[in-house]
């Protein structure tokens, strides 16, 4: 089983309790209290594309990433949509390229948890430190242990029109990893003629009685935010804070989603010492 293969498909109606507005905001005022108000912006785990399109909207120039080619097909219809010049790479975070430098990367909705070893996690915060401009800006967020032990080992099922899906989770504490089998229930959608004055006015697509039944499976790892100081740190970066989500509260041990910032460190020092060896 694949994460976001099928899910891709109805993902944007299960996540219609994110607030996705007031968190483009809280991204946009970070970026442009450290100067960055327009230029690239790069999204790793852009998924369908709602934050991207947003932060376009919000006058960057954007680069989603992400190695669901169903999540980027979705993406792509929204892109086509709203007509925002936005470059989707189908690409595994672990071992992104970019073209060249960009002026900051975030990831939003816990994508970094899906990074289950330290190993992962180092590497990808590597590359995002390679990537960054002189200075840029590292922005992403983290469900933390707290959240995993409050949810547990328990079913969630929601019944909709659009589709329905049931979540079995569980979380292991001694090894931070929490696991999640989802099924969906997706309706088939059938033809039915359209309403109105004129005979044979057309078709519409309506929710059928019969249902195609999916199953995902998602494994995500809690760390602390002192582990993602040190790796962050290790990776060559400057750690700048880690806040509670939609606060200005310091992350504290009972923080359930917890909102990272760091900054890329030694290019700068790099191109001078570059420029001095050319000069002799």
């Amino acid at each position: 089983m694949e994460s976001y293969s099928e899910f891709a498909e109805v993902y944007d109606m299960f996540m219609d309790n994110v607030d996705y507005g007031a968190w483009c905001a809280a991204i946009t005022e970070c970026l442009r209290a450290d100067g960055i108000r327009d230029g690239l912006v790069c999204e790793l785990g852009c998924g369908t594309g709602t934050m991207t399109e947003r932060l376009a909207a919000a006058g960057f120039d954007m680069i989603g990433i992400d190695d669901s080619p169903e999540m980027l097909q979705e993406a792509m219809e929204k892109r086509t949509e709203s007509g925002h010049d936005i470059l989707y790479l189908m690409q595994d975070m672990r071992e992104f390229e970019l073209y060249g430098t960009v002026r900051a990367i975030v990831s939003v909705c816990d994508c970094i948890n899906y990074l289950t070893s330290e190993e992962d996690l180092l590497r990808t915060f590597r590359l995002v430190n390679n990537y960054l401009d002189p200075g840029g800006l590292f922005l992403f967020d983290l469900n933390m242990a707290p959240k995993y032990e409050k949810i547990g080992s328990s079913t969630i099922a929601e019944n909709r029109p659009e589709g329905s899906f049931i979540w079995e989770n569980e979380y292991d504490r001694a090894a931070r990893l929490n696991t999640y089998q989802l099924t969906l229930f997706v309706p088939e959608q059938r033809k039915s003629p359209e309403q109105g004055d004129l005979p044979g006015q057309g078709e519409r697509s309506e929710p059928g009685d019969l249902f195609r039944r999916y199953e995902e499976l998602h494994v995500q790892r809690a760390y602390t935010a002192e582990e993602i100081r040190a790796l962050l740190e290790q990776a060559g970066m400057e750690f700048l804070w880690a806040k509670e989500a939609y606060t200005e509260r310091a992350a504290a041990p009972d923080s359930e989603r917890v909102w990272f910032a760091a900054r890329e460190h030694g290019k700068e020092w790099k191109m001078r010492r570059e420029t001095q060896e050319m000069r002799g």
